[in-house]
């Protein structure tokens, strides 16, 4: 199975449809009377559809068991034609397009098995998905394609060629793959002085940005970004912040004792992560491409 524990659950929607013909309008008429001998077709294949929405992933291998919080199913006939609608709602970190399919195949299956003690000409036809919603691939955030990008990692060891940095140069690799254009990449010691002019600096530019400070954010007595940022924010986000460490909270339990911050300095957004790589990795998993949506509204387009 596909590793999804990266992804943050959203509100996902399908809906798949199924169309099965019959060869005779006494076949429909029975139908619509309720003449079926073994039953109303209906009633029967909405409660098998139901059944197969709910058991997508105990046959099918590579989908997740996942949370179905609501289905429907629903029927139009049109001349000889039944056209089967099925309907699925998750609030989970995957979709939901193969138990919308899934539900459709087994509500025609279970008509098709009702109808051919009296129909020889049964036929099912283009089970497919209409419709998907929700996850990364719906948000829209090519209008901050081209948005430079600051990292600054705030580290003594580093700054002192003790260590190597590895989480600036993954968050680096990361943020590009959303269409971010890495202006700077540097490395400054754990120092309050220091960390405020490069936030100032980057502050002062007259285009929005994005700024990156990595590491810093914890409890030891050098971990000292966001003591040193908060005070120059013009607009604190603290939503942004509260999501990153729910995200993490979820995947490590120290992550509530981050002190991460985030907000505008001027037309700058600044965003604090863990210095280490899962750390930083995480918080950005946490927060994009979603995040992005904040330059257009940052430009008074809300839409």
């Amino acid at each position: 199975m596909v590793d999804i524990t990266h992804k943050s659950s959203t509100l996902r929607k399908a809906i798949a449809t199924a169309l099965l013909t019959v060869s005779s309008p006494q076949t429909i008429e029975a139908v619509r009377e309720r003449r079926v001998p073994k039953g109303d077709v209906f009633e029967f294949g909405r409660a098998a559809g139901l059944l197969g929405i709910k058991k997508t992933s105990d046959l099918i291998p590579d989908c997740h068991p996942l949370p179905v919080e609501f289905a429907a199913i629903t029927y139009e006939i049109m001349d000889l034609s039944i056209l089967i609608k099925v309907e699925v709602h998750t609030i989970y970190k995957t979709g939901v397009e193969v138990e919308a399919m899934h539900g459709a195949s087994i509500t025609a299956l279970t008509i098709y098995d009702m109808l051919k003690p009296i129909d020889k000409g049964v036929f099912i036809s283009n089970i497919k998905l209409e419709q998907k919603t929700g996850g990364k691939t719906d948000m829209k955030y090519g209008h901050a394609a081209g948005i430079p990008t600051h990292i600054v990692v705030c580290s003594d060891s580093i700054s002192q060629g003790i260590g190597e940095d590895k989480a600036g140069k993954a968050a680096a690799e990361k943020l590009e793959k959303y269409g971010l254009v890495i202006k700077s990449y540097e490395i400054i010691a754990d120092d309050q002085n220091e960390i405020k002019e490069k936030a100032l600096l980057y502050g002062q530019n007259s285009e929005p940005s994005l700024v990156l400070f990595i590491g810093g954010t914890g409890l030891s007595p050098r971990d000292v970004t966001p003591d040193a940022i908060k005070p120059l924010l013009d607009r604190e986000i603290p939503g942004i912040m509260e999501t990153a460490r729910n995200y993490g909270q979820q995947r490590m339990p120290y992550a509530m004792l981050s002190r991460g911050i985030a907000g505008f300095i001027q037309k700058a957004l600044v965003i604090t992560t863990p210095g280490s790589v899962k750390g930083a990795i995480e918080t950005i998993d946490a927060l994009f491409p979603q995040l992005l949506h904040v330059f257009k509204i940052a430009e008074g387009n809300k839409h």
